[in-house]
């Protein structure tokens, strides 16, 4: 019995041969032999065989976690983060992470981890931004002044090197 579709894979390919074989009379402990496996693969091979003919050999896609955002609330995530995070109650305009997860909780009854929103924001766009760290008291007139002459005067000279006798 020959199959429409080639395998995707050698795995699908190898489950494939193994049910021509049985349906060409051969014993599951030979074709376990002929293929390299054991007969306990064969043996569950042919019960999915069995159960749903050859489509049920055939590679399965792993369905994974269903959606939880619908694409209407993915896509107003950004205008949600442009209000700023001190419009959610956060100290501070940075958003993090985790502050972006609790204004999508707080915003749509959906919570996901800090590491998934990262994936998730950069899917919509967004990159990672570090902030400056700064003192708040930072004086930038002082410093400019320190640079301009403080500093000149107290930096180090080269010194001359002399070459040493070894008389």
């Amino acid at each position: 019995m020959k199959t429409r579709h080639q395998p995707t894979d050698w795995r699908e390919g190898r489950r494939l041969r193994a049910w021509e074989l049985h349906q060409q009379g051969w014993k599951q402990k030979d074709i376990a032999t002929a293929l390299g496996v054991t007969p306990g693969a064969v043996s569950q091979w042919m019960a999915r065989g069995r159960a749903g003919g050859v489509a049920a050999l055939r590679n399965r896609t792993s369905p994974g976690a269903p959606v939880r955002l619908s694409a209407a609330q993915r896509t107003s995530i950004p205008a949600l983060l442009a209000r700023g995070a001190e419009a959610w109650g956060f100290r501070g305009d940075i958003w993090t992470r985790a502050r972006v997860a609790a204004v999508i909780k707080r915003e749509f009854g959906v919570a996901y981890h800090p590491d998934h929103v990262g994936r998730l924001l950069r899917e919509l766009g967004w990159s990672v931004q570090k902030p400056i760290e700064r003192a708040t008291q930072r004086n930038e007139q002082a410093i400019a002044a320190w640079r301009e002459q403080t500093w000149p005067a107290i930096k180090k000279k080269p010194s001359v090197k002399r070459a040493h006798s070894s008389g």
